[in-house]
């Protein structure tokens, strides 16, 4: 890990990033996004982008942030004690598409990279990649699942072939809700605290990855945005929606760094669904679509 790390070359590459996830959204959907852009008093900020009572989606949310601090977050801290009480920097785009169709999957994509700055003539800067994506069907269809991993392995194989295997688990590890023992969705590819190639691949790693999203989702999208569907579709979709606020609430990572480090509120939350319902121990009847979703789905599976 000889290269040189060059923060603002990934800075320039979220924020081209997010643009293009922008206009390829507005051109499906047809209504274009809300910017937002906003500073952050204790250093940097960002640019909020929302797309709410859209054609297709409820909301679309595509968020840049560039953010700096004095002392690490214990989100961060924990990980890495030997970066705590050094400045940071943190920078990312991470969004969330929850769909009005049932029948189209709400998706998560977040890359990132971090930097704790060293603070002695004999120290380095520590500093780490992470992100990934991840597919959420309410009704699920087998070509939708083995079209999102394909993509996210054939991006990931330049970099050898262990990468796609290894990054796939630790999606699935950690998209699991462990109160209600079951995944959030059919995974993807996560990774975080990732330098192992230097800084120079690691970073085209990165790349590769959120070039990657819009070929992962788009064509699902167009083949099953127009798919008819009635209230019990809408019903069973809020109902599972349920399941992606607990845990982005509980466990997510970016969420609670965000709020640990006094974030804005609006933009980290942006991620939640519109209309979500809860009940109480509801089953899906006997060999419904709904209760495929979680026997043939909702399961560890190695869909390439």
């Amino acid at each position: 890990m000889t290269d040189r790390i060059q923060p603002q070359a990934v800075f320039d590459y979220l924020q081209g990033l997010q643009a293009r996830i922008v206009e390829a959204i507005e051109l499906v959907d047809g209504k274009n996004f809300l910017n937002d852009s906003w500073q952050r008093p204790e250093g940097g900020g960002g640019n909020s982008c929302l797309l709410e009572g859209g054609n297709v989606f409820e909301r679309a949310g595509v968020g840049f942030s560039h953010v700096l601090g004095n002392k690490l977050p214990p989100a961060a801290s924990v990980a890495h004690p030997e970066a705590a009480g050094r400045p940071w920097e943190a920078m990312g785009v991470s969004l969330v598409f929850h769909p009005r169709n049932p029948y189209v999957p709400t998706v998560h994509m977040n890359v990132r990279f971090f930097v704790a700055r060293a603070q002695q003539a004999d120290e380095e800067d520590i500093w780490w990649f992470g992100g990934g994506m991840d597919l959420t069907p309410y009704y699920g269809f087998e070509e939708d699942c083995v079209h999102f991993h394909r993509v996210n392995k054939e991006a990931l194989a330049p970099f050898g072939a262990d990468y796609y295997p290894r990054f796939k688990k630790d999606c699935d590890q950690y998209f699991f809700l462990k109160h209600r023992k079951e995944p959030r969705g059919v995974g993807g590819v996560f990774f975080d605290d990732f330098s192992a190639l230097g800084f120079d691949k690691s970073f085209a790693l990165q790349r590769a990855v959120g070039d990657a999203f819009i070929n992962a989702y788009l064509p699902i999208l167009q083949r099953r945005k127009d798919t008819p569907y009635g209230e019990r579709e809408r019903d069973f979709q809020a109902y599972r929606r349920g399941r992606y606020v607990e845990f982005n609430l509980i466990f997510d990572r970016g969420t609670i760094f965000g709020l640990q480090s006094n974030g804005r509120t609006e933009s980290i939350l942006l991620s939640m669904p519109p209309i979500v319902k809860w009940r109480y121990d509801w089953k899906p009847e006997s060999n419904s679509a709904e209760a495929k979703l979680y026997s043939d789905f909702l399961i560890e599976k190695d869909w390439v």
